[in-house]
């Protein structure tokens, strides 16, 4: 019997034993590793807490330097009070300052923004571009402090990617980490400029990496956690917004209502991502009809905005102002959708001639306004099953602000956050569920997924369509001293038939050649010029591409579920 005790303990308890010798293996050989990886996410959250809060300063100082207010939610208040000409000028003078930066240190003289960050995260093994990240942050700074109509986070996301990008590449990190060290950056940047930690974390998630592997959830939440300490050490425990009260409301009469918000919401949302994507198609057509130089363009859009800001300042910077007013119920319906209207136009503008910037508080304003003025209306038609017309402000911020960035989960969140309103949470998510389907369907996805396939990057179809733009032709093919080449002959005959693809193409182009005509291989070549023969350089076998192809599938999926 006593045997039999032994032999039944015994059993039961060796796999606990073995288990806790193999966890102890794992955090002798792995423990340190992975504790410096978490060392190392705390310092960058630290870092780009930091920036992120330097960047705001910045903003503020230039803004009290400029137009006499230090208070950024007091801005166009003060801008009411100065010369008309002051308020013409100030836009204009800082349009040109961006200008000659984005001109003299980037290509292209665009701003880089969170669209990029999520280009760094999918293509670039997480790393941005540092050169132009530097000199797009000193641009979209001087833009908000002169007076641009557009939001903060775009340049303080990106440049919490540039931090990452170069910890990353100091420490030779491979894609999977470099990827998880952005998101760390992005976490702490968003946490740090908002206060608002949880939705920090699942921006990141979210938007930028755009999955939510367990393995990146931990050193995520630490930087963003770290970075909202450096902006509650410098500016305390208190939300952006202030609500006065604690809004009513009637569950089953007015969530009704609500819906109707998130669907009007997704069309502003819409409306506003699509007169930014006008606004640059015809400023693009303008520059390149004209000849103007490009470093004149963020210039000319400051001209436009100071000669709005001279009738309605509201338009100028953030626009937190407007936002507080909107959600407390201080502005009349006219007023409200006037504001509104206004806004879109002097984002696209901002945003269409270069400027700086980001969307996102652009989107809070215009969505506090939109349901600002649904709310008079809903609650004046109802008024005896309708709460508070300022609950509507609430959820339309998020609604619009959601639908714009593609971000359901961590603009509910960040709305919370950020009016530290816990109490109406159905409301929002019922809107923000609605807006989101609407404004997916209107506009690809998000403003910064749209961003990105206007440049030619296809993200939004998801790896499996942007994956094959990362593999060049010329490193997968068979060149012609290979052993297991293709025929020349071969592959002349089928270059006799127009059947080739150049050398500097991706499998992008080369796969639907594949699909189109059912080879073995596609020959490779280089074109000299009109009136010369295609040089042979080898041959793309369908088996090569396709077991690339599917590893790096695989490797996503990995990461993904890791």
């Amino acid at each position: 019997m006593q045997n039999f005790e032994r032999s039944f303990w015994r059993q039961a308890c060796d796999p606990v034993v073995q288990g806790i010798r193999r966890g102890w293996q794992v955090l002798r050989g792995r423990g340190p590793s992975q504790f410096q990886f978490w060392l190392i996410a705390l310092l960058i959250g630290i870092a780009a807490g930091f920036a992120a809060l330097l960047f705001r300063k910045g903003i503020n100082a230039l803004q009290g330097l400029l137009y006499g207010s230090y208070d950024v939610t007091h801005l166009h208040s003060f801008a009411q009070t100065l010369p008309w000409y002051w308020v013409l000028f100030l836009p204009i003078a800082g349009g040109l300052a961006v200008g000659l930066i984005l001109h003299r240190f980037t290509p292209d003289g665009r701003v880089r923004s969170v669209s990029d960050v999520i280009e760094g995260a999918a293509i670039y093994e997480g790393r941005v571009e540092r050169r132009e990240g530097v000199a797009s942050a000193l641009a979209s700074l001087i833009t908000l402090g002169s007076g641009g109509s557009s939001g903060r986070e775009g340049p303080v996301v990106h440049m919490a990617g540039v931090i990452s990008s170069w910890v990353s590449d100091k420490i030779h990190a491979d894609g999977i980490t470099g990827r998880d060290l952005l998101g760390c950056a992005v976490a702490a940047a968003v946490s740090a400029s908002f206060n608002a930690p949880i939705a920090g974390a699942l921006f990141a998630l979210e938007v930028v990496l755009r999955h939510f592997a367990v393995h990146a959830f931990a050193p995520i939440v630490i930087a963003s956690v770290a970075g909202t300490v450096i902006n509650r050490l410098e500016f305390g425990d208190v939300t952006e917004f202030s609500l006065p009260v604690a809004s009513a409301l009637e569950f089953y009469v007015e969530l009704p209502a609500f819906l109707i918000l998130g669907l009007v919401c997704g069309f502003v949302a819409a409306a506003l991502m699509r007169a930014i994507f006008l606004a640059e198609s015809v400023a693009g057509r303008i520059q390149n009809r004209t000849g103007l130089p490009r470093w004149l363009r963020p210039a000319g859009a400051g001209a436009l905005l100071g000669l709005m800001a001279i009738w309605f300042p509201h338009i100028i910077g953030v626009g937190y102002e407007t936002t507080s007013a909107a959600l407390t119920g201080q502005l009349l319906l006219h007023e409200a959708v006037i504001f509104a209207m206004l806004k879109v136009v002097a984002v696209a503008i901002t945003i269409g001639g270069r400027m700086g910037g980001g969307v996102f508080s652009p989107s809070l304003m215009v969505g506090a306004l939109t349901g600002l003025a649904f709310g008079l209306v809903a609650t004046s038609i109802f008024p005896e099953v309708s709460g508070s017309h300022t609950l509507y402000a609430l959820a339309g911020m998020g609604a619009v602000a959601a639908a714009v960035l593609g971000a359901p989960i961590s603009t509910t969140l960040i709305v919370f956050e950020l009016t530290g309103d816990w109490q109406t949470g159905l409301a929002v998510m019922v809107a923000v569920s609605m807006s989101t389907a609407l404004g997916s369907q209107l506009v690809r996805r998000s403003f910064f997924l749209t961003q990105l396939e206007r440049r030619g990057i296809q993200l939004a179809a998801g790896p499996q369509a942007y994956l094959l733009g990362m593999f060049a032709v010329a490193k997968l093919m068979r060149a012609q001293t290979d052993p297991r080449a293709a025929p020349e002959d071969d592959c002349w005959a089928l270059i006799e038939q127009g059947v080739y693809i150049d050398a500097n193409a991706t499998l992008a182009a080369a796969m639907p050649v594949f699909d189109r005509s059912p080879m073995p291989f596609i020959p490779v070549v280089t074109l000299a010029g009109e009136d010369k023969p295609p040089e042979l350089m080898g041959a793309l076998f369908h088996v090569d591409a396709l077991q690339t192809y599917n590893r790096a599938l695989a490797a996503v999926s990995e990461e993904e579920h890791s």
